[in-house]
This record gives C-alpha cells, structure tokens and sequence, in this order.
C-alpha cells in the first residue's frame, strides 16, 4: 500500500525559511520589484523577451483571451475539448464563440487538420493547449495560423520546459502562459504568467492586469494617451476594461528560490514518465505518446477499449493502494460536455466528432508525478494493474 497523492509539498524547509525573511525586512507586500525580478528571472529560463506574473493561471487565461477580443474583435476561437475551464470560460464571457475540435492521443493537443478544418472567415484565435506535459504543437499549426491572420494562444499551464526542438513551449504563439499552482512543475502557491515576445502585447498584458491604467505601460502608449486625452489624470487613466489581476512580492519572492530547481525537478518528472510507459501493458493502455520534448506533468492511463468493467477495477486498486488520481485526465475531461455549455447559457460549437477527447473522458485517468515518486513505484503499480481482466 502505497501514500501516493497527486502532489508533493514542494514548499520546503528553506522556501518557508525565506519567505519568513522577506516579510520581516520589508515593508512592501503588493506588486514590486521582487515582482519585477521574477519576471525578469522567468524571461530569461523561458528565453522569451517578455512576462507579466498575474495571480492565476486562469488569470493569465483571461488576459489573453481579452487582449485576443481587443486586437481581433468578437469572432470564433478554435479550442480544445481537452485542457481546462479556463481555456473555455472567457471566450464565452467575452461574448466569442468557442469551436471545438478533436485531439491526438500522441499529446492529446488539437491536430493540424482539425484546426485547419474548423477556420472560417469568422475565425479570430487558436487556444493550444500542451497537456499534462507533452508538447502539443508544430511548424505546420504556426504557419497555418500566420498564414491565416489568426492569433495563436498557448496554454503551458501544465507543461513547464516543454519544447519543439530546441525551443521552450511558450514562444512559439503569439501570446503563452504558465501556471504557479501548488501542484504544477513549481509553485508560487497561487500565481501565473503571461508570456509574449510582442511589445505591444506586453502592453496589453499589463493594461489588463492592472485594471487597464497606463501607467506601468511603455513611455510610447502612455504618450499617446496623454495626448488623445490631455483632461485625464496619467496616473488614472485606463485604456482597456481590465481588472486587479496582479500578483504579491512574497509570491515572487517564492518563484525565484523555486525556478533554481525547475530543470532538476522536470527532469525527474520526465524520467518517471518514460519508466510508466515501458511499465504499462501496450495491449491493454495506449502507450504509444509523443514524448519528444515532454515535460511530464502527470502519468497518464488511457484504456485502449471501451471497457467500463475493466475501468472501474483499475480505480478499485488504486483507491486500494492509496494512489490518489483523476478520471478524464486533464480538466476532467471532455469541457464540451460540461453543464456551462450544455445548459444552453452560451453559444458554441464543434467541428467533426470528438471522439477521442470523449474516449480520454470515459476511460482515461491520471496519476501523479513529483520528486517523490520513484521508479520502483511506477513498476509495482503497474503490474497490478497490468493483471486486471
């Protein structure tokens, strides 16, 4: 019997030890330089020019999806079934329609052809989300998506140090964000970012963060505010709709002890991944993923039939053995089947079937994967499972 849980505690002794130092020298607690240092530290491991921290992944969700309304007007985003509420909900409360399409079982991300299959001349974005790990995009959904004029969103959230080639998930769209959840690749308990190589998209992301004020904007924007609207106070001036999105200094404070041990801790979570999949019965669990440039989020189960009977003993031995899972894989599952768009509130649609992101909904689960999580584990559970007729 294992204590397996899905995370780990990794706030340790000397985050806490710290953290415990930073409030009793300072005074400053809101958005401030130790702000400003994280993004600067996060820039700099990502390689990308620039990182506005919010204070959730979902958060930075949103922002990205209200700057995709503001330079791309009302019009239809291209989504993925699979991901998480965030990715959905402010395409519906920006009052845009989300189009779904099928993913791959290789990474579970949106196809190439789904996505091409799906773009209308009402098409304004693309949300791709890399889940639970593995890398979800390509050279040819970037060229598509430039060739088309449609803005392309990467949500990294669960997928820290993922990359295509060479390249960190997170600089290949216009626009990315990473989460800082208690239960993802680092932490800075709650917190997020988003990521862009734009500078007027920087702009943008911190106009939205900071209830749409200028002021935190580049010298340029600010200017041209002050001079279209010379009766407005610069200090209070806002540009855009935004809201109180920014995150806290003792929140920076605890990225910038976690991102030294980032690559260690993806590294583990990588090898852990490859010893699940060479563990697992291929006749039974698809194990046939993509995992070039996988950053392992969680170990993933997907059963290869439709087999409720068998599912269901699966989940029996893993409650037996106290290792903590999810059914459905990440965000739970299949969104399109959630009851904010079955309830006939918002409007959406979907192109083709989805039957696969509906299969990884039924018989799919995850377990979890960190540092605590050795390889003599992995093979124990999985020979256990293996045995389930």
């Amino acid at each position: 019997m294992y204590n397996w849980p899905l995370i780990n505690d990794n706030i340790t002794h000397e985050d806490r030890k710290i953290l415990s130092e930073f409030v009793l020298s300072t005074d400053r607690f809101t958005n401030g330089p130790m702000v400003k240092e994280f993004e600067k530290a996060w820039s700099s491991w990502l390689g990308v020019k620039h990182t506005v921290f919010v204070n959730s992944g979902a958060s930075a969700n949103f922002i990205m999806t209200a700057i995709l309304k503001e330079k791309m007007g009302n019009g239809e985003v291209i989504v993925p079934p699979i991901g998480w509420v965030s990715d959905i909900a402010p395409v519906v409360q920006l009052g845009m329609t989300p189009v779904f399409v099928d993913v791959c079982y290789e990474n579970m991300a949106i196809t190439y052809e789904n996505i091409k299959n799906a773009i209308t001349d009402r098409t304004v974005g693309v949300v791709l989300v890399h889940a639970l790990g593995f890398n979800g995009i390509n050279k040819k959904i970037i060229e598509l998506c430039k060739k088309k004029g449609i803005m392309l969103i990467e949500d990294c959230c669960e997928s820290h140090g993922a990359k295509l080639g060479n390249i960190k998930i997170g600089n290949l769209g216009d626009m990315s964000n990473f989460s800082f959840y208690f239960g993802h690749h680092m932490t800075t308990i709650e917190g997020g970012v988003v990521c862009t190589n734009s500078d007027e998209l920087y702009d943008y992301a911190k106009l939205f963060r900071s209830h749409g004020m200028t002021r935190e904007c580049s010298t340029s924007l600010k200017e041209k505010y002050l001079k279209n609207y010379p009766d407005l106070n610069p200090l209070f001036t806002f540009a855009v709709p935004g809201y109180n999105m920014r995150n806290t200094e003792i929140n920076a404070v605890l990225g910038l002890n976690q991102i030294k041990r980032l690559d260690s801790n993806i590294k583990i979570r990588s090898t852990n991944l490859r010893t699940w999949l060479t563990a697992l019965d291929e006749n039974k669990y698809f194990t046939n993923f993509d995992i070039t440039g996988s950053s392992n989020f969680s170990l993933p189960l997907i059963l290869k039939d439709k087999d409720k009977i068998m599912f269901l003993k699966i989940q029996d031995i893993l409650k037996d053995e106290k290792v903590e899972f999810r059914v459905g894989t990440a965000g739970g599952g299949n969104q399109e089947r959630q009851p904010y768009l079955q309830e006939g509130k918002y409007q959406y649609r979907k192109v083709g079937l989805l039957d696969k992101a509906n299969h990884i909904h039924d018989y799919g689960l995850y377990i979890g994967n960190h540092i605590e999580v050795s390889g003599t584990m992995i093979k124990k559970i999985c020979e256990k499972i293996n045995n389930v007729k």
